[in-house]
């Protein structure tokens, strides 16, 4: 299979592929971060970086079996300022169109977040099919609802109830699912969890915080036995961040997938990549050729 991802991040598409098991003779991948570029490569030596999308030449791969691609997403976010297709790196969404537009491929495959329903009807006009959401909560223990347009059939994957606390290295958690990862996790605090619901955090300890409400559900969530690292302290409550490793899981992407940079960098491009277990789900209803 010749494959063409736009957007390409640290190559969930591809990690996708090996993991239902087809076999990829050509992955050629546009990206211009560079520490999601050698984490890609690192991972899968073979793929060809070609760079920008912004006047790419789509044609020499006319034909091609495949075309993925997210394109950034800033502007759509509900948790953003909603610019939509103002947002310069929205815009981008048109290059995904004139790839497609362009190469004509077998298959393709968008995805983009939960969006207004005027700018979902924008993406879905040109798309030409209607999207599926689907939340991977049921494939991993976060709340992440997408979008994705594709050109098969395809229906919800199943549920394979995994919880927060069954992927946490140690601690405690007071919900079942947490929130969504996104590319500015490391900024994540006391006041964005509590005030804004946003960027889960892990606790050393049950907290009693929302009115004894979280102290309650704390009995569903004991895990095991804590490590008083890397805890900070605020109103009593002593809490941590997701470690890269909680958010590689939480993405369902290999552990250690994204080791060798920085934090910051790690939680970035876990926030901006896919859940490669939803990914996957969506190519094996595809039917793709199997090696």
């Amino acid at each position: 299979m010749k494959v063409i991802s736009l957007f390409d991040g640290m190559a969930c598409g591809l990690t996708a592929l090996k993991r239902v098991g087809v076999r990829v003779t050509e992955y050629h991948a546009f990206e211009i971060d560079p520490y999601a570029i050698a984490i890609a490569k690192r991972n899968h030596p073979e793929i060809i970086h070609h760079g920008t999308v912004e006047g790419a030449n789509f044609e020499r791969f006319n034909g091609a079996d495949l075309l993925i691609g997210g394109s950034p997403c800033q502007g759509f976010s509900f948790a953003g300022k909603q610019l939509a297709f103002d947002d310069p790196r929205s815009k981008l969404f048109f290059e995904y169109v004139r790839a497609r537009d362009e190469i004509q491929p077998v298959s393709w495959l968008l995805e983009n977040v939960k969006m207004k329903k005027e700018h979902l009807a924008v993406i879905t006009l040109y798309m030409k099919t209607c999207p599926i959401l689907i939340n991977s909560a049921r494939v991993s223990a976060q709340n992440r609802e997408r979008y994705y347009w594709f050109n098969w059939s395809a229906k919800q994957p199943q549920d394979k109830h995994i919880e927060l606390r069954d992927i946490i290295e140690h601690g405690y958690v007071d919900r079942d699912k947490a929130y969504c990862v996104d590319a500015h996790y490391f900024k994540s605090g006391f006041t964005n969890y509590f005030n804004r619901s946003r960027r889960q955090l892990v606790f050393e300890k049950p907290h009693g915080k929302n009115n004894g409400g979280a102290k309650e559900r704390f009995k569903f969530a004991t895990l095991r036995p804590c490590t008083p690292h890397n805890y900070a302290i605020r109103d009593g409550v002593h809490w941590r961040k997701l470690t890269p490793l909680e958010c590689e899981r939480l993405q369902t992407v290999d552990e250690g997938y994204t080791a060798g940079i920085s934090n910051t960098q790690r939680y970035k491009m876990l926030g901006n990549g896919w859940t490669v277990d939803v990914i996957a789900h969506l190519f094996r209803e595809a039917g793709f050729d199997l090696v």
